[in-house]
């Protein structure tokens, strides 16, 4: 049985609602529990504002934007849920949620990339499959 499953999400890729609809086909038991993450990238301007002032206005910053998003996919869930949104190198901290709730198995989307793009860009994904303390549902882009 799956107790715990992080669901790492992309809410700015097109892939998201695909992953989640991977993971209501999984048709987990109700006392299972879905921990809905998000990482925004530490490469990203608005990050180190935050960071640098923990009181600036958050409303500039997208982080309300995404836990909103998380929310709403949140409720379309059967079982119990929550939501997490951490800053970081992606495959780290997504590796290391998945260490912190003792998850059974991490559902992610992939980008796609393929031939130079993957070499350049670098795959999540594939650091996630090979580093993952559990096992790891990748979903294709369709």
């Amino acid at each position: 049985m799956l107790n715990t499953v992080l669901v790492a999400i992309d809410v700015a890729e097109s892939s998201a609602r695909q992953v989640l609809n991977t993971v209501e086909e999984l048709k987990l038991e109700p006392r299972s529990k879905v921990v809905l993450s998000h990482v925004v990238p530490t490469n990203q301007s608005e990050v180190d504002i935050v960071v640098d002032r923990p009181s600036a206005d958050l409303e500039s910053f997208p982080y309300a934007e995404i836990e909103k998003q998380l929310q709403t996919y949140q409720h379309s869930l059967a079982c119990k849920s929550e939501v997490e949104i951490v800053t970081g190198d992606p495959a780290e901290e997504i590796l290391r949620l998945a260490k912190i709730h003792h998850a059974d198995l991490i559902v992610l989307g992939s980008r796609g990339l393929t031939g130079m793009k993957r070499i350049l860009l670098g795959s999540v994904s594939s650091q996630i499959v090979e580093d993952a303390p559990c096992s790891v549902l990748v979903v294709k882009p369709k």
